[in-house]
């Protein structure tokens, strides 16, 4: 009897050996790559079309947008103009085009939006809008990048989150869009015996709540991305590929800003690092993964970073 795939991959040991005899699992089918938009948001921002267009010509053939935008919650609006000073940028959204006019000049360069980045405030009052944007550029999900600070302080309060995630999902399937939930490096040490992320996913509907998966915040979190992929089969359709130099794990439990940016200097392109990521690429195929997004976000170089890291996922058979 022919064994069990996904009994075969169950550690990375093992899918990193069924890499190595058949050199390149993504082969098996024609699968895109892309990137998440907040890699470059100054050359957005400086040239929105010059921008699409340097993606293009490297390869990339995905994009993930992140908010606001014009139709986002006013209050995240308002938090995005207090905070841009101190990141150098201001640019979101569409970067000064209107949505058609983004959208004429990605469909120019070959490249679709699977997902929309967005706040939890806009997911939760103005799916509308948000839907009917998601609509118009062809987008499946709209994804929630993290979890406010004051949603996640208490196991209650994943437990409230998760409640609010199943009503977000329920309305995002009336208006026709899918839900997902993108983790950062918070969550994933035990509390009081428990996992939060792992009591968020059990309390959440598998049908209406995805998920995407950072791989570098989830390995600075100290949890396994091959064993979240492979227990959570079918959960996780899209991945955040982003390489970390030397394994490094968050001093504390990853929730706030100051052990975030002690970890930005470890970040590198993909196959620069030392994240076995031939055997999560091999995990994510067979978990069910539809969209793989680099984000290079604080690098010091994102053109070289995101040159090489196409690069690498074209060696790995990605088209």
């Amino acid at each position: 009897m022919m064994m069990d795939r996904r009994r075969f991959l169950s550690n990375a040991g093992a899918a990193a050996l069924l890499l190595s005899a058949a050199p390149s699992l993504a082969r098996s089918r024609a699968r895109h790559f892309g990137v998440q938009l907040f890699s470059i948001p100054k050359m957005l921002e400086q040239d929105f079309a010059k921008a699409i267009g340097f993606l293009a010509k490297l390869g990339y053939r995905e994009v993930e947008t992140y908010g606001p935008y014009t139709f986002s919650d006013p209050t995240q609006i308002a938090h995005w103009k207090r905070i841009t000073p101190e990141l150098g940028f201001s640019g979101s959204g569409f970067f000064g085009k209107t949505l058609a006019e983004a959208r004429t000049i990605l469909k120019a360069n070959g490249i679709s939006v699977p997902s929309m980045h967005t706040d939890l405030l806009t997911l939760q009052g103005r799916m509308g809008p948000l839907a009917e944007a998601a609509h118009q550029l062809g987008a499946t999900y709209v994804t929630l990048p993290s979890i406010p600070a004051d949603h996640r302080q208490t196991l209650d309060d994943y437990r409230r989150t998760a409640d609010i995630f199943n009503q977000v999902g329920a309305d995002a399937i009336k208006h026709g869009v899918k839900f997902a939930y993108h983790n950062h490096g918070y969550g994933l040490k035990p509390v009081d015996g428990q996992v939060p992320l792992e009591l968020l996913l059990k309390a959440t509907d598998p049908t209406k709540v995805f998920l995407e998966l950072d791989l570098y915040w989830t390995v600075a979190g100290g949890a396994d991305p091959i064993d979240l992929l492979r227990r959570h089969s079918g959960r996780y359709k899209m991945i955040h590929l982003k390489d970390m130099k030397e394994i490094h794990h968050f001093e504390g439990d990853g929730g706030t800003p100051d052990q975030w940016i002690k970890m930005f200097p470890y970040m590198t392109y993909l196959g620069d690092g030392a994240i076995d990521l031939p055997a999560v690429l091999a995990m994510a195929e067979t978990s069910g993964v539809e969209h793989y997004f680099v984000e290079q976000d604080t690098v010091a170089d994102p053109e070289t970073a995101l040159r090489n890291s196409a690069g690498y996922l074209l060696k790995q058979g990605f088209k």
